[in-house]
């Protein structure tokens, strides 16, 4: 088990652009190591409230402490994507001040080769986010068609050698199992080449599969619907994006008439505005790019929630 420590991105910037009352109700969308939570309940006095949710398991070993001992905190080991129906079986609908979503992978989960995340460490070809969960990586992989895993690569991934990464996977797969996260990144690098250095071969790869296995995107636009469910008018929706996806979701989602899809030229009926933005999207800055470089393809976008 690795011993790394999750540095949580653009800290001050989202913890500040979402607590605004001492005694409200918060909710952190993906716990993690608790890096966001900590600072927010920094925030809260005595009467405030912060729900924090988490689909890890190890997630949720580490928050049992904290739970222990601050009654203000309260856990739930959840996908995000079911917060509306979590909250409003609290009883919480209409009470959150703010809502935070830091999506992406934790440090501990790539940092930790068993959890098969990283391509840069061996281990099983799992990827799950959820361990309870049937479907690993290594599952897909052997089941899915070639199309399939080849759209995969080329929308979630935004591989350029998509149809030939997924050929290549369905070859070897009929002679031998894709087990481990060192024959796949070994498999994409061998198909697409090793470029200047700068970055893996495989990283687009195992980000679409990794994508795929978790269904991140689906539970993202289902978690901030969710969010507009729950949240009154004023109270505030924080999300950090780490790849343009994700960011291009919460872009749209924040803006009026999202749904319309007309022709050009034709006029769109104008619909009341759901969100206010609160300013320019905030990424990391050079100190903290400098102490944490999972940082640099880091979007905090906020908005405040209309009547």
């Amino acid at each position: 088990m690795s011993d790394s420590v999750h540095q949580a991105v653009l800290l001050d910037e989202a913890v500040d652009a979402l607590v605004g009352p001492s005694d409200g109700v918060y909710v952190d969308c993906t716990y993690g190591r608790g890096g966001h939570s900590a600072r927010i309940l920094d925030r809260l006095e005595s009467a405030g409230r912060l729900i924090a949710f988490d689909r890890d398991g190890a997630a949720q070993a580490h928050a049992v402490g904290v739970e222990a001992r601050d009654a203000r905190f309260s856990f739930v080991r959840d996908n995000f994507s079911n917060l509306e129906a979590v909250l409003k079986g609290m009883g919480m609908s209409g009470q959150i001040n703010g809502i935070l979503m830091d999506l992406g992978v934790s440090s501990p989960q790539l940092d930790e080769a068993e959890r098969g995340f990283s391509f840069r460490k061996s281990g099983p070809l799992d990827m799950r986010m959820d361990t309870s969960q049937s479907e690993t990586a290594a599952s897909w992989l052997a089941h899915a068609s070639e199309e399939t895993i080849a759209d995969a690569l080329y929308h979630y991934g935004e591989e350029r050698r998509a149809r030939q990464v997924a050929r290549r996977i369905c070859e070897v797969r009929k002679t031998e199992s894709l087990d481990t996260t060192t024959q796949l990144a070994e498999l994409v690098a061998r198909v697409v080449g090793r470029g200047d250095g700068k970055k893996h071969p495989a990283t687009r790869t195992f980000q679409a599969v990794r994508m795929v296995v978790n269904a991140e995107l689906s539970s993202l636009e289902q978690a901030l619907d969710g969010a507009e469910s729950v949240l009154p008018e004023g109270g505030r929706l924080a999300v950090i994006s780490f790849h343009s996806l994700e960011d291009r979701i919460v872009k749209r989602f924040f803006k009026p008439n999202r749904g319309a899809s007309l022709p050009r030229g034709l006029p769109v009926e104008s619909e009341p505005a759901r969100w206010k933005v609160c300013g320019k999207p905030q990424r990391a800055g050079g100190t903290e790019l400098q102490e944490n470089a999972r940082a640099r393809s880091a979007v905090l976008r906020v908005a405040e929630r209309c009547a």
